[in-house]
C-alpha cells in the first residue's frame, strides 16, 4: 500500500466527481497531456479514459513512479524527477495541456518559474489546470485594492487569463489536508506587456511589496531615485500603498525601469 509522504506535500485526490470535473474543463481527446504530481494515478486514469494522445507524468517520488509504471505500463511516459529542476519547454515537442495537483509547499515557486521562463509570444502549453491551497489561489486571482493582492497576482496575470473553477474540500483527498483547495484554469494571453527581462517585473514587485503596509514613497525612491518625470507620466500618488496600484501600473513601472 502506498502511503502519502508529508515531506513531499502529498495529498491524493480521490473524489470521483471532482476527478471527472477536472478532465471535462477542456477537450483532451487526441491532445498531448502533462500531469504534475500524479500520485497513485487517480487523475491519470481519468485522462486516459478521455482519449489523450500522449500522456507524460512528472513524479518526484521513486516509489510512486514504480507504482505508476506497474499500474499503467506503456500507456504513460514517466519522468521521475523534481518539476522545479526540469526544463519544461523541453519535455515534449508539441504544446501540452497541463494538469497538476501541485505540492502546496512549492506551488507558487512552480507557477512563478513557468511564467518567468516564458519567451515572448511563445507558450509551451495550451492551458494550465492547476490545484492550489485555497489561500494561495485567492492571492493569484486577487484584484488590486484587496488584502490578498500582491506579487503573485501581478506576475500570474501578466501572461495568463485566470478563471477559478471550484473549491475542493479536504474530504476529497486522502489523507485529508488541513486546508481547502481551489482549482484554477489558466489560458495564455495573446496581448501582454513586453519586457526586456521578465525578472525586472519580479524585482519591481518584490521591492514594492516588501513593506506592503507602507506608503509608496520609499520603494519608489529606492528604485527611481525621486524621478518626478515618471510620477507625472504615470500619475502615481506616493501616498498610496502597494496594493492600491493595478496590475497594469506595475507593468508600466517595469517598462520605465527598463529605460533607466
Amino acid at each position: 500500500m502506498i502511503k502519502a509522504k508529508k515531506s513531499l506535500g502529498q495529498n491524493f485526490l480521490v473524489d470521483e466527481n471532482i476527478l471527472s470535473k477536472i478532465v471535462s474543463i477542456v477537450k483532451i481527446k487526441n491532445k498531448s497531456i502533462l500531469e504534475i504530481g500524479p500520485g497513485t494515478g487517480n487523475l491519470t486514469s481519468h485522462i486516459l479514459k478521455n482519449g489523450s494522445k500522449k500522456l507524460i507524468v512528472v513524479e518526484k517520488d521513486k516509489n510512486l513512479s514504480i507504482f505508476l509504471k506497474k499500474r499503467f505500463k506503456d500507456k504513460i511516459n514517466i519522468i521521475n524527477d523534481d518539476i522545479l529542476k526540469i526544463d519544461e519547454k523541453g519535455i515534449y515537442k508539441e504544446k501540452l495541456i497541463v494538469f497538476g495537483n501541485l505540492p502546496y509547499n512549492i506551488s507558487t515557486e512552480i507557477l512563478a518559474k513557468w511564467i518567468l521562463n516564458l519567451e515572448n509570444n511563445d507558450y509551451w502549453f495550451d492551458f494550465l489546470i492547476l490545484m492550489f491551497q485555497k489561500e494561495v489561489a485567492n492571492r493569484i486571482i486577487s484584484k488590486f485594492n484587496s488584502s490578498n493582492y500582491g506579487r503573485l497576482s501581478i506576475l500570474a496575470n501578466w501572461r495568463l487569463d485566470i478563471q477559478k473553477i471550484c473549491d475542493i474540500a479536504p474530504s476529497s483527498f486522502s489523507p485529508k489536508p488541513k486546508v481547502d483547495s481551489s482549482l484554477l484554469f489558466f489560458k495564455p494571453k495573446k496581448n501582454f506587456y513586453k519586457f526586456i527581462n521578465p525578472k525586472n517585473l519580479e524585482k519591481i514587485t518584490r521591492v514594492f511589496f516588501n513593506q506592503r503596509r507602507k506608503k509608496l514613497k520609499r520603494p519608489y525612491n529606492l528604485i527611481f531615485q525621486n524621478n518626478f518625470d515618471i510620477l507625472r507620466k504615470l500619475k502615481i500618488d506616493l501616498n498610496l500603498r502597494p496594493h492600491n496600484l493595478s496590475h497594469e501600473m506595475y507593468y508600466e513601472l517595469t517598462k520605465e525601469y527598463e529605460k533607466l
